[in-house]
């Protein structure tokens, strides 16, 4: 039976849409046929797994207001989970295995924390982000006591909609598009062919296709690259009462945030971070199953993303490690990532966005 949350209250929020009233959380990867019913759910998942769903009783295009301003924590509070002499090492530890032929590409990561020991009110975060780094795939959802995750995310990590499924892997970040770099456009592509093979394996033969290759999208203070992979879903898959068991499992983690080869990259992934990424590197957004049971949904990867637990904000940012990277440019992609999100959830200045 689906687990009954404790409490009724709760908040969602995306593009265009909030939700309140939790009536249930599910465990998706355990009961996947319960995203089958009618309902609007908000779906947070861990890179190490877990992927739950709440479910909730309501929804409006009209957005509340936060209870209370946001306050975060002190500029100077934040840690790192790697310094830069270890990060530099676990970069040049890549490349060793590169080298070796274990990998092609691994996403090498960190993570950001500071105390913050009162749990505040999700939505006065993502105002704060909404305004100074708004982003295509932002949103949160924050029930209290069981998930608190804010994401100003860039990047599509899948969206279904009429039998179709679309990501749009991410790989490739500089301040401007002049400095984007060879190493840049070839990551890009290897990771959009490994996007390509995982939804291979949930679409028809012949329909998955490379809609935009090396495609440059401005975000603040920064450059992507961004290609768009898509397919039509196989019937079996479209209309399976566990739909989602099966895309994640041809998909998840996402391909982007991990490496190539998949296994490979998390085994060297989980041997040389020292913290788990939890919701970072996840996935975050909603699945809406209408009454025909008829299918939309917009899950973002869990990039430019914080989460509170435990008295403690976390936010995370890597950079993905191929045999081209200099691994002291590496830790610079990392702080250029972090900078302006982790500014504006300290109250800090930061440079006003342009066009």
């Amino acid at each position: 039976m689906p687990e009954q949350t404790s409490s009724p209250r709760g908040v969602a929020w995306f593009r265009g849409v909030e939700a309140t009233g939790v009536v249930e959380v599910v465990d998706v990867r355990a009961e996947p046929e319960r995203l089958a019913e009618p309902g609007w759910w908000a779906v947070v998942g861990e890179f190490e797994g877990r992927v739950r769903a709440w479910r909730f009783a309501r929804t409006s295009t009209e957005a509340s207001s936060p209870t209370s301003p946001w306050t975060g924590p002190d500029s100077g509070a934040w840690t790192s989970s790697l310094d830069r002499a270890a990060y530099v090492s676990a970069v040049d530890r890549v490349r060793g295995h590169i080298q070796e032929g274990d990998v092609y590409q691994a996403n090498l990561c960190r993570v950001l924390s500071a105390p913050l020991p009162d749990e505040p009110d999700g939505r006065a975060l993502g105002a704060v982000l909404a305004a100074g780094n708004p982003a295509p795939y932002a949103g949160g959802v924050h029930v209290p006591g069981e998930v608190w995750v804010v994401s100003a995310s860039p990047e599509l990590f899948l969206r279904v909609e009429h039998g179709v499924v679309t990501s749009g892997p991410i790989k490739g970040t500089a301040v401007t598009a002049d400095a984007l770099t060879d190493k840049d456009r070839a990551e890009n592509v290897m990771i959009t062919d490994l996007v390509r093979n995982d939804l291979q394996r949930v679409c028809v033969p012949g329909t998955v296709e490379v809609t935009t290759l090396l495609g440059e999208e401005r975000h603040p203070g920064l450059v992507h690259l961004v290609s768009t992979v898509q397919g039509v879903l196989a019937d079996d898959v479209a209309h399976a009462p566990d739909l989602w068991a099966r895309l994640l499992d041809a998909t998840y983690p996402p391909g982007s945030v991990s490496g190539a080869p998949k296994s490979s990259a998390l085994d060297i992934i989980s041997a040389l971070e020292t913290v788990p990424r939890g919701p970072y590197c996840g996935a975050v957004g909603w699945i809406e199953v209408s009454p025909d049971g008829s299918v939309r949904a917009e899950l973002a990867v869990g990039i430019r993303t914080f989460w509170w637990q435990d008295g403690v904000l976390r936010f995370g940012t890597g950079a993905g490690i191929t045999w081209g990277s200099d691994a002291q440019a590496e830790w610079a992609e990392t702080e250029l990532k972090a900078a302006r999100l982790v500014a504006l959830a300290s109250g800090a200045e930061v440079a006003p966005m342009t066009d």
